[in-house]
C-alpha cells in the first residue's frame, strides 16, 4: 500500500438514509408549522367572532334604562339582555367552520361593560403523529358601553 485512500465502496447507501432522514425532518417541520398557522388564525377568528358578539352585547339596552349623572348619560346593562343579544348575534352573524361553537359565558357584571366568552374546538389541517387530533379553543372579549 503506497499512501491510497481505502476504497469508498463500503459506504454505498449511506447519503441515502440521511436524505430520507432528513426529508421526513423537514416534512415534519412544515406539517407542524401548518399547523400551528391553521391554529393561530383559527383563534383569531375566533377572537373577532367574540368581539362582534361582545359589541352586541354592550348595545343591548335601551334609552329608558340611560341613568344620568354628574359625569354624564350611562347606559345600565343587564346580564339578560347582554346573553340574549350575544344569542342573536351569533344567530344572524355566518361562522359555519366552527366546530362545537358555544357561548361559555355572556353577562355585565358592573352594568357598564359585557363580557363575551366563546369556545370552540380546532382539529389540525392535516394529521400527523407530532400534532394533536385537536385543541379547544377559548376567547374572552369585554366591551364597555359608554357615550361620548
Amino acid at each position: 500500500m503506497s499512501g491510497r485512500l481505502p476504497h469508498a465502496g463500503a459506504e454505498d447507501g449511506s447519503t441515502l438514509l440521511l436524505i430520507i432522514f432528513y426529508g421526513f425532518l423537514a416534512l415534519s417541520l412544515v406539517l407542524v408549522a401548518l399547523s400551528a398557522t391553521s391554529l393561530y388564525l383559527e383563534h383569531k377568528r375566533l377572537l373577532s367572532l367574540a368581539d362582534g358578539a361582545a359589541l352586541a352585547g354592550s348595545e343591548a339596552f335601551t334609552l329608558g334604562e340611560v341613568q344620568v349623572g354628574m359625569v354624564g348619560p350611562r347606559p345600565q346593562l343587564r346580564s339578560d339582555d347582554v346573553s340574549a343579544a350575544v344569542d342573536e348575534y351569533l344567530r344572524l352573524v355566518p361562522h359555519p367552520s366552527f366546530e362545537a361553537l358555544g357561548v361559555t359565558s355572556a353577562a355585565s357584571a358592573d352594568g357598564q361593560s359585557a363580557s363575551v366568552t366563546l369556545r370552540s374546538w380546532w382539529r389540525p389541517p392535516v394529521l400527523t403523529l407530532v400534532v394533536p387530533d385537536g385543541v379547544p379553543l377559548e376567547v374572552t372579549v369585554v366591551s364597555r358601553a359608554v357615550f361620548h
